[in-house]
């Protein structure tokens, strides 16, 4: 086990408890999970096993029913809206399967967006260098709609990593690509963080794809299964 100071992701005995019409749901039941700065980590596991929802938590962008949850030494459970968006801008990437890439913004100013909203002085300067790092200078200009699937997946891509964070979290970034599209992303995507040095979470389906990280784990059920 890494050193506490060390992890970027330390979580314990996590639950996550929904309320439905045929009662409540568990769909996180005692996750416990450790992941060291500059980790990639892959999470595995069938439909409704609670792959995205753990993903979710992470981001502070749902609320665990119980349970610790410390991101880069922060403990966000503890945090009130404001402050996790604050935290959240400057320390967490995510980067979903469906892009949500703003359409009447081009490429250069929806990469923009969390540069701005940290007060970065020249925040389309460094969207634009981000763009760049991923193959997209010229295409600056550009409306999500004018772009492939696989070039706004860049885009979302160049926009988590413009703030350079400690944490890029990324939930089926290849869903919505073809096969060599999504391989082309992902080559990538591991690219970044190891340039940055960003801790990398990826949820996917595909086991080849979580064969990449550094560490795979399972996720069944709202646990993960021991390894070995």
């Amino acid at each position: 086990m890494p050193a506490i100071e060390s992890l970027v992701i330390k979580v314990e005995n996590l639950q996550l408890t929904v309320p439905a019409a045929s009662g409540p749901v568990n769909i996180l039941r005692g996750v416990d999970l450790a992941v060291a700065s500059g980790e990639s980590v892959g999470i595995v596991g069938p439909s409704g096993s609670g792959k995205t929802s753990l993903l979710m938590v992470l981001a502070g962008l749902e609320r665990p029913s119980s349970g610790r949850v410390r991101i880069a030494g922060q403990d966000v459970g503890g945090m009130g809206e404001d402050a996790l968006a604050r935290f959240r801008r400057g320390t967490i990437g995510i980067v979903f399967q469906a892009f949500h890439l703003i359409p009447t913004m081009t490429a250069q100013e929806n990469v923009a967006i969390p540069l701005e909203l940290a007060g970065e002085p020249d925040a389309l300067t460094r969207a634009a260098g981000a763009l760049e790092a991923v193959g997209l200078g010229h295409r600056l200009d550009h409306l999500p709609g004018q772009l492939s699937g696989g070039e706004q997946q860049r885009v979302a891509l160049a926009r988590a990593t413009a703030p350079r964070p400690r944490l890029l979290l990324a939930d089926e970034p290849t869903g919505n690509l073809d096969l060599g599209t999504g391989q082309a992303v992902m080559d990538l995507l591991f690219h970044l963080c190891r340039e940055s040095g960003a801790t990398l979470l990826l949820i996917t389906h595909d086991p080849k794809l979580a064969a990449r990280c550094d560490r795979r784990i399972n996720l069944i059920d709202g646990r993960i299964l021991p390894s070995g």
